[in-house]
């Protein structure tokens, strides 16, 4: 599907991509997304063979790259970005996808466990952001797009954890499009609900059937149309809810 809805809007082709967590889920999603635009784009992944798979799987897609690394490890951020720099020549787009979640209430958490949502779903981001803006001041602007969620906005028991990193993402994304939006740089944030993924658990301990949720696919395309949004606008959040989601027997 082309994302030149009409003629106002702006074509990302030719354009240099990374995306964090782009093995698989959402973040794969995104990166096929992007690689049909004609983007071309790095992935990470903390697993050397799953990144390795994946980009060979999206070799026909386009030019893409990947590597290993952990985005909460800032030295391992600094080490994918000059691979990027090596392999590319530039950076115009990051999208900030890898997170995980661990449902504790707060009393049966562990700081390890606390430490593992901020971590990987809030300094990740700040991590890559950091290095990204660097290389975007060089290149007279860029677009940086925060796979965040509606637990960033609606709390629910057993989500301390997760709802805190991703308010605080959020939160942190309006503050560096308000930075830095006069050095022409673009800052969005997308927000599902419940997207059909790993991420959700065994499908069959979600009773089955799926189809209700959000796929993988329709993140990617709200990523694609804020990314191809004429330069004069910038769509800052987007909420994305399932159109009919899964009603409670009662």
């Amino acid at each position: 599907m082309p994302l030149l809805y009409n003629l106002n809007m702006e074509t990302i082709s030719g354009k240099i991509a990374i995306v964090t967590g782009g093995t698989r889920g959402i973040g794969r999603a995104i990166a096929e997304r992007l690689l049909r635009e004609g983007v071309s784009v790095a992935i990470c992944g903390r697993s050397g063979e799953s990144v390795e798979r994946a980009v060979r799987e999206m070799q026909p897609l386009g030019r893409v790259a990947g590597h290993a690394a952990d985005v909460t490890k800032v030295e391992q951020v600094g080490e994918f970005f000059r691979a990027v720099d090596r392999e590319f020549g530039g950076l115009d787009i990051l999208v900030n996808n890898a997170g995980e979640g661990v449902f504790r209430k707060v009393a049966e958490m562990t700081p390890e466990e606390w430490h593992r949502n901020i971590d990987l779903n809030l300094n990740g981001p700040f991590y890559c952001s950091h290095e990204a803006l660097e290389r975007f001041a060089k290149r007279g602007g860029g677009f940086i797009v925060n796979i965040s969620s509606l637990a960033g906005k609606n709390a629910f028991s057993g989500g301390a954890g997760y709802n805190a990193s991703k308010f605080g993402l959020n939160g942190f994304s309006e503050a560096m499009m308000l930075d830095h939006r006069h050095d022409n740089v673009r800052v969005s944030c997308i927000m599902p609900g419940s997207v059909d993924t790993e991420f959700q658990g065994d499908p069959a301990k979600r009773g089955g059937d799926t189809s209700w949720m959000i796929a993988p696919e329709d993140v990617a395309e709200a990523v694609a149309l804020v990314l191809g949004m004429p330069a004069r606008t910038m769509i800052s959040r987007v909420e994305m809810r399932p159109s009919r989601p899964k009603q409670q027997l009662r």
